[in-house]
């Protein structure tokens, strides 16, 4: 049993069962501290939600100087992808540049692109247009959503996953979900260059929690998206990163 007071954790998440969240939960419980709604008295505050309702929460609990992981500001802002580009590319962070922006069903075909909605969320839209008729495909299932275009990244169909959880860093492969077939998943460990971009990303966002897409580019590894509280899953030692990180924050 920790011999301080115990910390009070409230949880607005989505899936407060998550992996992620269950073990960080199993540690501090057994260390003797407490979760409780988010309607009570909280020492820190985890988000991992990116709704509405869920950043309102958020906001209650900053009011009244609550810490929380990540904040409702830094986890509502990293849902537009446009303000996420632009606050990378001001931080000196090598980000796949926007090509253009607006609805779908009224902008022109421009080459290969990658096309994604302009606001991040559940079953949103990324998919990659290489010919005018996949494009005609997208925009008649799509007509209405504001998205923006970059040109693709040549890879090899791999996606660079980097998560960092109060300054750890944990990483894997991933298929790329622009490449047909199934999911899958295989071990790696990124380099000095690859380690310090998805550092330096916390900062610039506002994030403790978060993570890093990368790909590998003509001229280095590129950043493509940054996702606060993202699911990390089948990385050991995660659970302990961020339990150690709430104790931290309560405790400050």
């Amino acid at each position: 049993m920790n011999a301080r007071r115990p910390v009070r954790v409230a949880l607005i998440a989505r899936e407060p069962d998550h992996p992620l969240l269950a073990g960080a939960r199993e540690l501090l419980e057994a260390d003797g501290h407490l979760f409780v709604p988010d309607d009570q008295h909280a020492d820190v505050v985890l988000l991992k939600a990116r709704n509405q309702d869920a950043l309102q929460r958020a906001e209650y609990h900053q009011r009244f100087g609550v810490p929380v992981l990540n904040s409702a500001a830094a986890t509502g802002r990293c849902q537009d992808r446009d303000w996420m580009e632009r606050t990378a590319r001001a931080a000196g962070l090598p980000f796949a540049p926007i090509l253009g922006r607006g609805v779908l069903g009224q902008l022109p075909w421009d080459g290969p692109v990658v096309v994604k909605s302009l606001r991040s969320r559940k079953e949103d839209l990324v998919a990659r247009a290489d010919t005018p008729a996949q494009w005609r495909a997208l925009a008649e299932r799509w007509p209405g959503e504001p998205v923006l275009t970059q040109r693709p990244v040549d890879g090899d169909g791999w996606d660079r996953k980097v998560w960092v959880v109060g300054g750890r860093v944990f990483a894997e492969q991933r298929r790329s979900e622009l490449v047909p077939g199934a999911p899958e998943r295989r071990p790696w460990a990124p380099d000095d260059r690859e380690r310090a971009i998805a550092l330096a990303a916390g900062p610039a966002f506002g994030l403790q929690v978060y993570g890093v897409d990368l790909l590998p580019g003509p001229d280095g590894p590129v950043a493509v998206d940054v996702n606060a509280f993202p699911g990390v899953r089948h990385q050991p030692g995660a659970p302990e990163a961020l339990a150690a990180l709430v104790l931290r924050t309560a405790r400050r």
